[in-house]
């Protein structure tokens, strides 16, 4: 039986992966417990807060259900009493004006991407951060409210409306912001300048390719960040000749130390620490990232401070983590600034280059399939439409010997069968030899 499209529009909807996550753990709920409370396995679970799965039908419900935020709490009012024989003389006034923010769009995604994701600074992005957008003016809640009195101030003047970005503005607000920085980061991350370019762009083109997943997202950046972040780790590229190796070292001798300490941690240490102390997010929201539990982020940032502070004696004297981190990463901002990293390319030619690849992408796969018609067209056409039943070789039966068959005619053979064909027959029907 299958699933009628009015129980899909029905269903209720879900945030993002990395929210589901987020919620999860403001709850306190294990992976074990939303489990069994959902009835599923702990793999079907964290593939649902991954995004390679989505719930469906009654488990998408209760999945939905366990991990909604909490409602606020409505403040108690004691309630008026009113005597029966009383009645109030004159209508109760309206209700004071609530303030309403408008609601995130696709088009205005760009200026609430450029938000920072944690209160500590992060590594450079190259670019000043756009002004916040202004909201609108209080709204009164009832079209009956009563008159302003004539020594009442005038109402202020309301503030402009937010203009509305179309796609394009929205994708080149956000890519001129951040690719600049998500490239130095990348080096950080690769210490290979082409490969870091080179995976940013690769990341804003899937970015526009998927851009209306992409607008709605609660931090655009760190979508493209995680995209840029696994193109770039890929041990494919050791195949390709100009990324075998990293670029020449800093001539500088703390920050040379700093860049070979980075380059000798594994992948996914290397890029725990500079998700944590180089931009800055918090503990849950990189183990999310990075695709890991919660304690093993911690640990992977424990071990990966380890072995950055043996080459780095001053931030092995440092007094308690927090000093530590910050000292961290000062030193990496101070190292994605002073080397020297190519600029992207602009916004316009990264657009153009993801619209000719998916161009190029369904040409490829409608020759495909024209390819494959053509090739069973013609199978069909030339495969034999019966069975022929092949002959067995002959066998010995009870020591008599097997019966011969025809045997292939010689050229001779085929000379004369082709003259007693040619000729006339004369005398008695019995004396023509009859030639197969």
């Amino acid at each position: 039986m299958t699933r009628s499209t009015t129980d899909e529009a029905a269903a209720p909807p879900l945030p993002s992966p990395k929210e589901r996550r987020r919620l999860r753990e403001a709850k306190s709920l294990s992976e074990e417990q939303v489990a069994e409370a959902v009835g599923v396995t702990r793999a079907t679970v964290r593939s649902w807060e991954t995004g390679r799965t989505s719930p469906r039908g009654r488990k998408r419900a209760l999945y939905a259900k366990l991990i909604a935020p909490d409602p606020e709490p409505v403040p108690a009012t004691r309630p008026k009493t009113v005597r029966r024989k009383e009645r109030p003389e004159r209508p109760a006034p309206a209700a004071e004006p609530v303030s309403v923010a408008p609601a995130p769009t696709p088009a205005a995604v760009a200026p609430a991407a450029v938000a920072p994701t944690s209160a500590r600074e992060p590594v450079p992005t190259g670019s000043p951060t756009p002004e916040p957008a202004p909201t609108r003016s209080p709204v009164p809640a009832s079209a009956s409210a009563p008159p302003v009195p004539a020594s009442a101030p005038p109402p202020p003047e309301a503030e402009p409306a937010v203009p509305r970005l179309s796609p394009d503005e929205a994708f080149d607000a956000l890519y001129t912001h951040s690719a600049p920085g998500l490239v130095r980061q990348t080096y950080l991350l690769t210490g290979r300048r082409s490969l870091a370019r080179e995976s940013v762009e690769r990341a804003f083109q899937l970015a526009w390719h998927r851009w209306p997943e992409v607008a709605v997202d609660r931090d655009p950046v760190g979508w493209v960040r995680a995209a840029a972040y696994e193109y770039a780790m890929s041990p494919w590229h050791r195949l390709r000749r100009v990324h075998r190796h990293p670029d020449a070292p800093p001539s500088e001798p703390a920050r040379r130390a700093l860049f070979e300490a980075l380059l000798d941690l594994p992948p996914a240490y290397r890029r725990t620490l500079l998700l944590y102390d180089g931009v800055g997010l918090d503990l849950p929201e990189t183990a999310a990232e990075t695709e890991a539990s919660t304690p093993a982020a911690a640990g992977r940032l424990e071990v990966a401070r380890a072995a950055v502070a043996e080459r780095l004696p001053e931030l092995a004297a440092a007094a308690s983590p927090a000093e530590q981190s910050e000292l961290l990463q000062d030193r990496l901002g101070g190292l994605a600034r002073a080397e020297h990293v190519p600029a992207p390319s602009p916004a316009r030619t990264v657009r153009t280059g993801s619209e000719d690849k998916a161009r190029l992408w369904t040409r490829a796969a409608i020759a495909f399939v024209a390819l494959l018609i053509g090739a069973t067209a013609l199978t069909l056409h030339t495969a034999p439409t019966h069975y022929e039943q092949p002959v067995s070789p002959p066998e010995r039966v009870g020591g008599v010997p097997p019966r011969g068959g025809p045997q292939k005619l010689t050229p001779q053979d085929l000379k004369l069968q082709k003259v007693l064909k040619e000729q006339l027959a004369h005398g008695p029907e019995r004396l023509v030899p009859r030639i197969p």
